[in-house]
């Protein structure tokens, strides 16, 4: 917003002053000649002034455009290096899960293992067990016959 404040008083002084000055020659008590020679002189002074700022606002320009992408740049490879590390923190934790996971299961594999064992185990008791009551059973009401 302040640009364009600056740009419309430059443009204002500018034209301000060309028009005053054009309005002192043509009120000035001059010959024909001394007039044209003096329009001329505040022509090529107008001109002059004028390709002045031109040449300064397309170097202002020309810095901010520069500045503009420098920072656009330095921007850029920031995004992208924490991008990268992202992505990196990313692919460590996938591999650190899938890790726990593996273990998590051949934990769990060998628990199942454990436990079939210790269930056969106490299916071969319980059935020795119920034998051995039956066995008991049977030897008992012989006897009594």
């Amino acid at each position: 917003m302040s640009e364009m404040n600056t740009k419309d008083f430059l443009i204002g002084s500018l034209i301000g002053g060309i028009v005053g000055a054009s309005a002192a020659l043509f009120l000035a008590p001059k010959s024909g000649k001394e007039l044209r020679s003096d329009l001329s002189e505040q022509a090529q002074v107008a001109k002059d002034k004028t390709n002045q700022f031109t040449s300064t606002a397309y170097e202002k320009g020309n810095e901010w455009a520069s500045y503009a992408k420098d920072k656009s740049n330095s921007i850029a490879k920031v995004v992208s290096e924490q991008s990268t590390q992202v992505v990196d923190k990313v692919k460590e934790a996938t591999s650190n899960l899938k890790s726990e996971a593996e273990e998590t299961k051949a934990t769990t594999e060998e628990i199942v293992d454990d436990l079939a064992g210790d269930v056969e185990d106490a299916s071969e008791e319980i059935v020795e067990n119920v034998k051995k009551e039956v066995d008991d059973v049977q030897a008992k009401v012989e006897a009594e016959k």
